[in-house]
């Protein structure tokens, strides 16, 4: 999954994004409101880690695009990430379009737990953990299992799986999955899509074959259960 922080203090950028790139998603930074825009307007993103108070722009400004699809896609999620605490603050940026809000200082375990959650919601899955076949997925603990074992998966491994998971049954091409599993830093035109879904279908290959990850000739990949 990829998200885009806007964040204009670095030290705090930098650690939610660090932190966010430990738990395996892809992450970009905007340190400005004009370099959110341009991101946004070239980049699909999962979720937005909103600062209000930006530099160049209200970052109020920002979320209402974001929400009425004047900038990137409408159904992105938005977590406001500030300082401004008070009831109508946190009451104006839900009525904006944002999904949830977070108060400074908050604790990165905290931020972690709201990004699954808001995350998990465009999977239609309700629990912390993604379940097909034998092979389960714990987002929380970054752990992946198969028929009770443990899968060693790289951060990379990890998230493309846990992509496929969300999306079980859909046929995946190789640029929506660059698109947002990998940050803007992937070369698209290196083989890092099909070399990582091959050490991903080895491991899985190696538990069993309940679950695999199949090639449609021509369009894509898909994770599918065997029947």
């Amino acid at each position: 999954m990829r998200i885009l922080v806007v964040e204009d203090e670095p030290d705090l950028a930098d650690a939610v994004a660090s932190g966010l790139r430990r738990e395996g998603y892809a992450v970009d930074v905007a340190d400005d409101g004009a370099a959110a825009y341009s991101r946004l307007g070239v980049h699909e993103y999962d979720l937005v880690c909103l600062d209000l108070g930006l530099p160049d722009v209200d970052g109020m400004s920002l979320c209402r695009d974001l929400a009425e699809g004047a900038v990137g896609d409408p159904a992105t999620r938005v977590l406001v990430l500030t300082a401004r605490g008070s009831l109508d603050d946190r009451v104006a940026g839900l009525d904006a379009g944002a999904d949830d809000y977070l108060v400074k200082p908050f604790a990165l375990g905290e931020l972690s737990a709201r990004v699954r959650a808001l995350l998990r919601r465009d999977a239609g899955r309700a629990g912390a953990v993604l379940v097909v076949g034998p092979l389960e997925l714990n987002a929380a603990r970054h752990e992946a299992r198969y028929g009770g074992g443990t899968i060693p998966l790289t951060a990379k491994e990890f998230a493309l799986l846990r992509y496929f998971m969300m999306h079980t049954g859909e046929v995946l091409t190789a640029e929506r999955l660059l698109e947002h599993v990998w940050d803007e830093q992937a070369d698209p035109f290196t083989n890092t899509v099909r070399v990582t879904i091959s050490n991903l279908r080895r491991k899985l290959s190696e538990c069993g074959d309940a679950v695999f990850v199949e090639t449609v000739i021509g369009r894509g990949y898909r994770l599918r259960a065997a029947a």
